[in-house]
């Protein structure tokens, strides 16, 4: 039956009364249904969760439900046992891992040890000392040598031209004698050493230390000469010394301890040396880039080093230093000063940047007249005489870094080319020198304290071994024949090993290292005792003769060595054997340092050229791009 929607379209309309015993009809079955699967659950003892929560009363269903309990946490629902095992999971892992983290983080930490030094860090420490020992002028408290005082303190006092005299620096070896030009090259040879190895004087603690004795011997070289002019036209270049021949009281016919001098000790102007003032610049130089942290100090050098660099270029002071002069001439005379010329030149650039040094440096006249690309073994030489091989050297560093082409490249080659053949000349298959029965090669060529020129030696060929790994160049050539470089490290410590006391003799030649050193060694203040009691010019003598070893000993020092045939005498008269040098003694310190591993490998490759500005000039931006 249809009636009409007033929503629109047609309302079905249904029997009511028919429909509902209908559904009463399917009650009644779906019942009987579910009491027949009710009882037969009974009968068998099951009842799905759904037919027991029908069967139960709401409190039983609820007990049997809160049986497994849950935890909301808010973002999760979990059980409790869940929760529970959770959190003693949590603190059985703290107490087992973080606990002990907590403890080992609160206990102070110690330091672990460094490694123990090597034996060539043994030897440069005492090797250090031994500056300490040759120091004039009055001695700082902490000096560290007890039997030295204060000592020369009217020295200069004739130079009426010099402010406060000439009073400091250091004495050259078992006299009293201050020399300028080995003692200017001893301070190249130790600034050198620290701007190369900076790292390794700072890991074993004598940086400081090492600075310090560079600075002793710079001021002193400063007051030698008006450093704060800008041409001179004197250098005072020695106080004391004697004349051979002399029978007044001086450095040489007297043997006093320098605390005890009473007599005149003159000062020796030097108004022509191009070799001595050029040695000096180089110093000077070389000290301001150790100093490059200090820029007062540092400036005050090169001012100095500028001064007297012009002074050695003067055209009327073109002449060796030593010439004529009695004084010297007998003691560190000087062949040429065209190496000083190569030497100053290359540190003079170093420490300003002024290509000008540079273009000198890489003169042909220079090395032509310094004889430096000679196949000479005297040429292969490094000697407070000879600084060609150390100039050529420090000059290849730059083409090995820097590579500054044209104009320099072409000379720089050559000098490259000719430290090549002086490494290779140190090498025992190319019998370039001749060596003693016990390995020590003869680089004094007959002349006696071979150990000094070993040990200049040594350094060359050790710095030249991590100038080529810092270039990433494993090695060089020996005419056809490639030579790695770990050759030059075998020659170097077999040399240094000699000197320690891997030798014939059995004997360390570094007084104070090893269980046997000289004990007589040529010295008077080490020979004579520091017991309040003066000894006069002549009755110091009788300690020099004595057989009974130095009553004070001068450690760090290098003694001459032995001869050609690896004898040597413990004698103190003879001083051939048993006397120390400065120039020596800083050949010793540079190669030391070049071979320790103590503190490291390798050199300080850029610090050597923080003044040098850019080679080229930086590329140009590119152009902003192009916009319509």
């Amino acid at each position: 039956m249809y009636a009409s929607n007033h929503w629109g379209g047609s309302l079905e309309i249904t029997n009511d009364h028919n429909n509902e015993d209908e559904n009463r009809r399917k009650e009644l079955e779906m019942d009987k249904a579910s009491l027949y699967n009710i009882q037969t659950h009974q009968q068998s003892g099951t009842l799905d969760e759904t037919q027991q929560s029908w069967l139960l009363d709401p409190n039983e269903a609820s007990r049997k439900k809160s049986k497994t309990r849950y935890v909301d946490l808010g973002c999760i629902v979990v059980k409790r046992k869940v929760l529970k095992w959770t959190l003693i999971g949590v603190v059985v892992a703290f107490l087992v891992i973080g606990v002990p983290i907590i403890i080992a983080k609160s206990i102070p930490k110690h330091k672990s040890r460094p490694p123990p030094p090597d034996q060539y860090t043994e030897a440069l420490h005492k090797a250090l000392l031994f500056f300490n020992a040759q120091k004039s002028g009055k001695l700082p408290k902490n000096n560290g040598i007890k039997w030295r005082g204060n000592s020369g303190l009217q020295d200069g006092s004739d130079a009426t031209d010099v402010k406060g005299g000439l009073v400091g620096g250091y004495y050259d070896a078992g006299d009293s004698t201050k020399f300028n030009f080995p003692m200017s090259f001893a301070m190249t040879m130790l600034s050198w050493s620290v701007i190369e190895y900076e790292h390794k004087y700072k890991f074993i603690k004598e940086y400081d230390h090492a600075r310090e004795l560079i600075k002793w011997g710079t001021d002193y070289l400063l007051r030698t000469f008006n450093s704060s002019a800008t041409k001179i036209n004197h250098i005072y270049g020695q106080v004391g010394g004697s004349q051979n021949g002399s029978t007044t009281p001086d450095d040489h016919t007297c043997w006093e301890r320098p605390e005890d001098m009473d007599y005149k000790r003159p000062t020796q102007m030097i108004t022509a040396g191009a070799d001595l003032a050029g040695e000096m610049a180089a110093a000077l130089a070389a000290a301001s880039i150790v100093f490059r942290d200090d820029n007062a100090y540092s400036k005050k050098l090169v001012q100095g080093a500028s001064t007297v660099w012009t002074f050695a270029r003067d055209q009327s002071k073109r002449s060796p230093y030593s010439r004529g002069n009695l004084f010297i001439a007998p003691y560190y005379n000087s062949t040429g000063y065209y190496d000083e010329y190569m030497w100053g030149s290359a540190w003079m650039y170093y420490a300003t940047g002024n290509s000008s040094y540079l273009w000198l440096a890489t003169n042909e006249g220079l090395p032509r007249h310094a004889k430096a690309l000679l196949d000479n073994p005297s040429q292969r030489v490094l000697s407070w005489d000879n600084k060609a091989p150390a100039a050529m050297l420090l000059l290849t560093r730059i083409r090995l870094f820097l590579n500054p082409g044209f104009p320099y490249e072409a000379l720089l080659s050559k000098y490259q080319s000719a430290t090549d053949l002086t490494m290779c000349s140190f090498l025992p298959r190319y019998q370039f020198f001749n060596r003693t029965q016990g390995g020590l090669i003869e680089l004094g060529q007959g002349r006696p304290q071979n150990l000094q020129y070993v040990a200049n030696a040594v350094f060359l060929a050790s710095l030249y071994a991590d100038y080529l790994d810092a270039a990433n160049l494993p090695g060089w050539n020996c005419g056809t024949t490639f030579v790695p470089t770990n050759k030059l490290r075998d020659f170097a410590t077999s040399q240094t090993d000699y000197i320690l006391g891997k030798n014939p003799m059995n004997m360390s030649y570094v007084v104070g290292y090893g269980k046997k050193y000289p004990t007589h060694v040529h010295h008077r203040g080490a020979s004579i005792p520091d017991n309040n009691v003066r000894y006069g010019c002549k009755g110091g003598f009788r300690w020099m003769s004595t057989s009974k070893p130095n009553p004070n000993t001068i450690t760090g020092a290098m003694v001459g060595g032995p001869d050609r045939f690896d004898k040597f005498r413990d004698v103190r008269s003879n001083y051939s054997y048993t006397e120390p040098t400065l120039a020596g003694n800083a050949g010793l310190v540079a190669a030391l340092v070049s071979l320790t591993a103590t503190g490291g490998k390798g050199v300080d490759k850029n610090s050597i050229f923080s003044a040098i500005p850019p080679l080229y000039k930086a590329a140009p931006p590119p152009p902003p791009p192009w916009r319509p």
